[in-house]
């Protein structure tokens, strides 16, 4: 019952939150959010799940309660951890807590609405990494898009509602497609529940039979790509990431740390437990051109980070290029690319989550974020500039931090990949890396070296406000130096389908 206590812990917490005084809402938002941060930890702790939930792995924390039934499918509250899924749910604890403190000093307004929707974005995201029903993994994955609306219609930028109803409006039909599409697949099969694992084995083993005028091999080819569109268009692949820059820039920064740590990781998860271990077949036949669709990703992110006169919009675009690490990780089909994207998921929450709280500090303090207008802060801003120096470069793959491992598991993984050109793929994503030291080296060029410029007088923010972004810091650290600690767990939940594949190192 470890899951139902985290969920319930949190959606009480936004409530409680809500219906306090806003003089206390930060405050109380900071202590409560603290509850499931240590149950998540618990949870990492005491986990004993083996295998993988989707293949006939045993998860940890598991309950099964029969829900509602319709149409003659069963609907179950069915939750459990696997090795994909604790270290996101930890992930999520870990920033929502961060989020929540950084939002100290930032929000003037409406602050009991603030945090509670923080919570209550904290609770959903936790629902959607721990469902095993589709039913009940939809209904959290929807939950998810209406605070992070409001939150940034509501507390963001000058043009914050044209941000937010981009991001409402791509997600909304990205949702729909995805929802159909996982539908139909449960209509052509012989299941009586919308049960992942169930719908999983009834795919991979052939059980899909013609419907909607369609053949088997037909319907589940478009259940396929219906799926992959809605996690695409989540986690930003290239062409469907437009709605990414202006949410990211348009957001506040502790909104910012949600979205760009963990709800982009929807995307990326969801593809690994749906398209990836429902659809093995095709998944080694879409191998090269969605690896090629990767690449692209990693290099148009990269090129149009360059271009970016804003330091926040710039960092919103480094996003991109590490959600293609992700997909070319995830589409190897081998142990070290599928458990590297799923290390890299939890690295890039890290430290782009670092990037934006340096980026936040260096615009309350100075009162810009234009690249152009701002120079020689190294002094006038020494813990800031620290803690975006150590962003930066572990976002470069600087060794000993997370982001260097978690690129280094993805590359090992993609090079040993099957599908013809799998090399050549490869080493034209690695070449994104080159391009992000080149935006990133320019960004604290521009920022913390020669002399000093700015709009306004510096008034730098306490140190204390900074001490969520030393915390990650530490965290990629350790995560560099002991990569162990996660990557044990996921390989495996990830090695039973490397298994079923045949699939290599």
């Amino acid at each position: 019952m470890l899951v139902e206590a985290l969920l319930a812990v949190t959606f009480v917490a936004a409530f409680a939150v809500l219906l306090a005084p806003a003089r206390y809402a930060g405050r109380l938002a900071a202590v409560l959010s603290l509850l499931p941060l240590v149950g998540s930890l618990y949870a990492y702790t005491a986990f004993d799940g083996t295998g993988n939930a989707l293949l006939g792995g045993t998860p940890a924390f598991e309950t099964v309660v029969p829900w509602v039934d319709i149409g003659g499918y069963a609907i179950d509250w069915h939750v459990g951890l696997d090795g994909i899924s604790l270290p996101l749910v930890v992930l999520t604890a870990v920033l929502t807590t961060v989020a929540v403190v950084a939002a100290r000093g930032r929000i003037d307004e409406r602050r009991s609405l603030f945090y509670a929707l923080l919570l209550f974005t904290e609770a959903s995201l936790l629902g959607v990494f721990s469902a095993l029903d589709f039913f009940l993994w939809f209904v959290f994955w929807e939950f998810v898009l209406v605070p992070m609306y409001l939150l940034v219609a509501v507390y963001g930028g000058p043009r914050r509602r044209y941000a937010a109803i981009k991001f409402f409006v791509y997600t909304n039909v990205a949702s729909l497609v995805l929802f159909v599409g996982f539908v139909m697949l449960v209509v052509a099969t012989p299941v009586e529940s919308f049960g992942l694992a169930a719908v999983a084995e009834a795919v991979r083993s052939g059980a899909v039979t013609g419907a909607f005028g369609l053949s088997a091999g037909a319907l589940t080819g478009v259940a396929f790509l219906a799926l992959f569109f809605g996690f695409a268009v989540k986690s930003a692949f290239v062409p469907f990431h437009t709605w990414l820059p202006d949410a990211y820039t348009e957001a506040p920064t502790p909104v910012t740390v949600l979205l760009a740590g963990v709800v982009t990781k929807m995307g990326t998860y969801s593809l690994l437990r749906f398209n990836v271990t429902m659809f093995p077949d095709l998944i080694r036949q879409w191998a090269l051109p969605l690896a090629v669709l990767a690449a692209i990703t990693v290099l148009y992110g990269s090129l149009a980070a360059l271009a970016q006169r804003d330091a926040k919009r710039l960092v919103a675009y480094t996003s991109i290029p590490s959600m293609g690490f992700v997909l070319l990780g995830s589409v190897a089909a081998t142990n070290y690319g599928l458990a590297g994207a799923t290390f890299q998921m939890v690295s890039h929450g890290l430290l782009v989550s670092v990037l934006f709280l340096a980026v936040g500090s260096v615009e309350d303090a100075t009162g810009t974020r234009m690249i152009n207008k701002l120079s020689g802060l190294a002094d006038r801003l020494p813990v800031t500039a620290a803690v975006l120096v150590a962003g930066a470069f572990g976002y470069m793959g600087l060794p000993l931090m997370s982001g260097f491992a978690g690129e280094f598991f993805v590359f090992t993984g993609s090079f040993a990949a099957p599908y013809p050109h799998a090399r050549l793929v490869t080493a034209v994503a690695m070449f994104g890396i080159v391009v992000v030291a080149g935006y990133l080296l320019r960004l604290l060029q521009g920022v913390l070296m020669g002399p000093f410029e700015a709009p306004t007088a510096v008034t730098a923010r306490s140190r204390r406000d900074l001490a969520p972004a030393v915390v990650l810091v530490l965290l990629s650290i350790y995560l560099g130096v002991a990569p162990g600690a996660l990557m044990g767990t996921i390989q495996d939940a990830v090695g039973a389908f490397v298994a079923l594949i045949g699939g290599g190192l």
